[in-house]
């Protein structure tokens, strides 16, 4: 069994057609699909579909392309709602220097944010970053030394030496399709090394399908096409990287049953 550990099922290129999405799913060996949330307006519909779905599950979260439009969304408000028991992590947040669609420092309080609600309520932190590695890293070890909390990069990209700082702070690393890319060769260089009890797979679907895929809406069921290729580019069998990821998953999302 697979799990797709970071996926946008209720976006527009999936939502649409999210019934056979979930079937193509199930029928490629994927056996649960953590749904992420970025902004409150779609925290009630992720959860919907949680509910509705007993292979599925939900986050509540800020991404930080959405800080500025949402400074309302306090510690508070995200432990009220991941109080729910469909609910299992917190995210996705962190910094994106990238695009900076919103204010830097607006994201790193809410990035603070996030992590104070990990705290209280004991569950995971789903974290993105994009050129932002120095503060990421500052505010992911600053807020460590307040109290720890758990946590996993997702769609990783980011240098080897932040792979390594990453998981010195506990955290795993979850792989997209973006391995599979020609481009890719610092990830799969990276990729090929980290330790599989810290590697996590993904599809970040609609996005980024991996290749065969290329030019398509991405979809849960493509897990299966990342997982093949980081297992060949590690030497392990599909099989093995599979119970490994998946148990690691259970492991990190600790509340799914």
């Amino acid at each position: 069994m697979l799990i797709d550990s970071h996926c946008h099922l209720n976006y527009k290129g999936l939502i649409e057609d999210q019934a056979n999405v979930l079937e193509r799913s199930r029928a490629a060996g994927v056996g649960l699909m953590l749904n992420i949330a970025t902004r409150e307006s779609e925290w009630d519909a992720v959860l919907d579909t949680a509910v509705r779905e007993q292979d599925v599950w939900a986050t509540v979260g800020i991404h930080p392309h959405e800080a500025d439009e949402h400074p309302h969304v306090d510690t508070a408000k995200l432990v009220e709602r991941a109080a729910h028991p469909r609910v299992v992590g917190i995210g996705e947040t962190g910094l994106d220097y990238y695009y900076d669609h919103s204010d830097r420092e607006r994201q790193q309080k809410s990035f603070r944010s996030h992590i104070a609600a990990c705290r209280e309520t004991g569950l995971p932190l789903i974290v993105h970053t994009r050129d932002a590695e120095d503060d990421t890293l500052r505010i992911m070890r600053d807020e460590m030394e307040a109290g720890p909390y758990s946590g996993v990069i997702h769609c990783f990209t980011a240098s080897g030496a932040f792979a390594d700082a990453a998981m010195e702070l506990g955290f795993y690393i979850s792989i997209s399709g973006i391995v599979t890319f020609k481009s890719a060769k610092d990830l799969q260089e990276t990729a090929a090394r980290l330790p599989i009890g810290r590697l996590l797979v993904e599809t970040d679907s609609p996005f980024l399908a991996p290749v065969p895929h290329r030019g398509k809406p991405c979809e849960p069921a493509y897990v299966a096409d990342t997982a093949k290729f980081l297992a060949n580019l590690r030497g392990e069998s599909v099989e093995e990287l599979a119970a490994a990821t998946s148990a690691n998953f259970r492991a990190l999302f600790s509340k799914v049953a």
